[in-house]
């Protein structure tokens, strides 16, 4: 399936190469019409999903307000090196790191902007229940390192090098990579995201989505066009992008659905925006906005599993911590 949708892909960029519009041509439209969302799009941005806490009343700032609070988030960022030590588990220093620099465009407090209070809404009993079952809370300290991993199993999907959360869908900022390149050709657009070097091919044609028995880490996408704005509704998710003991943007269950809008505001700005539905994980649905901006850099390689050995040197520590457990009691240990 992923080697398909890497044909297909490639199909699309050669034809977004290919198709290039004549200098009479409009700029903001495809050669046969679509509005043009090509190119590399950056959507690093210091503002937090969340709205916090002490800005429960408002939900934009003025811009000498977005401009101190972008003065203060910096000011932080740059003291995280003294503040946490260096020889934990995931603790780079700020070299490392590419946050951003600026918030969103719609100077919103947060990117939720609904519910209107900016907040996630709360979780169901069930999404509860899961957080805090004993196997989620063991998984969520093997990923902080507290306990041993198991297998491979405990460690989560980016660690594992087989999806991101910038990737999506929902496509969410992190610490680096912030940046997708969007390809379109006749009847598909084709989202690449530089982490992970993740595809997803959106065909355009109104054609049915892939029965239930097909669920996908990135689930099945299909566009249709409302005017300026690209829809893209996505379905059979496969339900294992839970974090243990924290659930966040992208928890959700098999049962989660998602609508995203991509609109061009002006020639160096993308509006995007996405809707989560997921009753087994969510009281309620919600919506997120962030804007991207038209980097006129290329997408970068990120190798991920290539020469990286963390994995196998992660779980033969694993393995020695218990042997050595077992020998203080007497007990045996795993092989």
């Amino acid at each position: 399936m992923r080697f398909q949708s890497y044909v297909l892909a490639l199909a699309v960029v050669i034809a977004s190469v290919f198709l290039v519009p004549s200098p009479a041509a409009a700029q903001d439209k495809t050669p046969w019409g679509d509005p043009d969302l090509q190119g590399v799009w950056d959507f690093r941005t210091l503002t937090p999903l969340e709205r916090p806490a002490e800005l429960a009343e408002k939900e934009v700032f003025t811009p000498e307000e977005a401009a101190q609070f972008e003065a203060t988030r910096l000011a932080e960022i740059e003291g995280l090196d003294d503040a946490v030590p260096r020889d934990i588990i995931g603790n780079y220093n700020q070299f490392w790191f590419d946050r951003g620099t600026t918030i969103v465009g719609t100077r919103r407090t947060s990117r939720i902007v609904d519910p209107p209070d900016g907040r996630l809404p709360a979780l169901t009993p069930e999404a509860e229940r899961r957080g805090a079952s004993p196997e989620a809370l063991r998984v969520a300290q093997a990923n902080r390192g507290v306990v041993p991993p198991a297998s491979w199993e405990d460690m989560d999907s980016g660690d594992r090098c087989i999806h991101h959360s910038k990737a999506g869908p929902p496509i969410n900022p992190g610490a680096y990579n912030n940046n997708l390149q969007l390809f379109q050709a006749p009847g598909y657009v084709a989202i690449l995201v530089e982490q992970i070097h993740d595809v997803r091919v959106i065909a355009l044609d109104g054609r049915p989505h892939l029965g239930s028995g097909i669920p996908q880490w990135m689930g099945d996408s299909r566009g249709r066009w409302e005017g300026e704005v690209l829809v893209v509704e996505t379905t059979n998710f496969n339900g294992k992008h839970e974090r243990a003991g924290k659930p966040d943007m992208l928890s959700s269950s098999a049962q989660m659905s998602l609508v995203e809008r991509f609109t061009r505001t002006d020639a160096g700005t993308l509006l995007y925006e996405y809707t989560v539905t997921d009753p087994a994980t969510w009281a309620e649905s919600w919506t997120a906005q962030t804007t991207m901006t038209k980097n006129p850099d290329q997408i970068f390689e990120y190798a991920c599993h290539e020469g990286n050995y963390s994995m196998p040197v992660r779980l033969a520590g694993a393995r020695l911590v218990e042997r050595e457990a077992a020998a203080n009691t007497g007990t045996g240990g795993a092989k």
